[in-house]
């Protein structure tokens, strides 16, 4: 589709940077706190991305005092503001997990744009953590959507076959649908796939997208082409499992888990739905200015697509091995 070539050639130059092969790893930090006697609790990073726990400046409620492994809070307890700076793309949220000398647990999630969350002594949510709970996964959504090229790249093979329309819309709306069930049932612990395999398959099914592309340009529509749902719905389930690797295994509540599990997923609908939405304003633009590429150039596009994609599954497929054999 001539139309398309222009807003892909831009938007693949930005997606195919040198970037992590693994983007659908989780990226949030987790920091459990244990009391261990009225007030004072040993605190310990149970999972640190890439980044580094020494880069993070995590500061507790003004009565407390804090220098891992030891948080003392006194006669007061923990409770107050906590704040966390100094996050970046490897690691854009942190999990704070507080238990107390009775076993409850409870559990606050921190992030760039909600830096602050409130401890109460009450082990009941209020408003305000409400609040700060979906507005956490809120951005975190946003952010884990934007920062994964390998699942941007995939829609963008979508939109390139498909184009605009209700037909498009149809499409998207069954990728929704299906990575928002696979994302719930593999956050609640029904399904489980390992992490680093998954990312393998995720990168197989932008390859998949790529041949159908050329297929398409050929004269010889493929399966995307002639059921477009039903792809995107299949697929869908596949980078849905993916997305749960963001929150699967994590430690949060399990009574904050529908709550986080839905704003995260209206998170990653916002920031898809800005993507397609950029990809359709460029189709635009690109009609206006009436502007063709050679002949011989239809093809980059969807074989730069196949290219990047073959690259991220040789790295994770030699990843998934060189783990097993550790």
């Amino acid at each position: 589709m001539p139309t398309l070539i222009r807003a892909a050639l831009l938007l693949l130059a930005a997606l195919a940077l040198p970037r992590d092969l693994y983007a659908h790893e989780a990226t949030l930090g987790v920091i459990e706190f244990r009391e261990v006697r009225p007030g004072a609790f040993v605190g310990r990073w149970t999972m640190v991305p890439e980044i580094g726990a020494e880069r993070v400046n995590l500061q507790v409620p003004q009565h407390c005092f804090l220098r891992l492994p030891e948080l003392n809070c006194g006669d007061k307890g923990l409770v107050g503001p906590i704040t966390i700076t100094n996050l970046g793309a490897k690691m854009s949220a942190v999990l704070v997990k507080i238990t107390s000398l009775n076993g409850e647990m409870r559990s606050y999630t921190l992030s760039s744009a909600n830096p602050v969350v409130s401890v109460f002594s009450s082990d009941q949510p209020t408003l305000q953590a409400w609040i700060e709970l979906g507005t956490t996964y809120l951005n975190y959504g946003i952010d884990h959507i934007l920062l994964g090229a390998d699942h941007l790249l995939f829609v963008l093979g979508l939109i390139w076959i498909v184009g605009g329309g209700w037909r498009l819309v149809k499409t998207i709306t069954a990728f929704t649908i299906g990575h928002s069930v696979a994302l719930a049932a593999a956050a609640f612990g029904l399904i489980g796939v390992p992490e680093r395999a998954l990312n393998a398959c995720i990168a197989l099914s932008i390859v998949f997208v790529g041949v159908e592309i050329v297929k398409q340009q050929r004269g010889r529509p493929g399966l995307t082409a002639r059921y477009p749902w039903a792809v995107a719905f299949t697929f869908g389930l596949v980078h849905g499992i993916g997305f749960a690797g963001a929150l699967a295994g994590l430690g949060i509540e399990r009574r904050l888990l529908p709550a986080a599990l839905a704003f995260f997923n209206v998170g990653v609908e916002i920031g898809q739905l800005a993507f397609v939405l950029l990809v359709l304003a460029l189709m635009w633009a690109h009609r206006r200015l009436q502007a063709e590429l050679p002949r011989w150039g239809a093809a980059l596009p969807a074989y730069a697509i196949g290219s990047v994609a073959m690259f991220w599954f040789i790295g994770r497929l030699v990843r998934v091995f060189t783990t097993a054999t550790i």
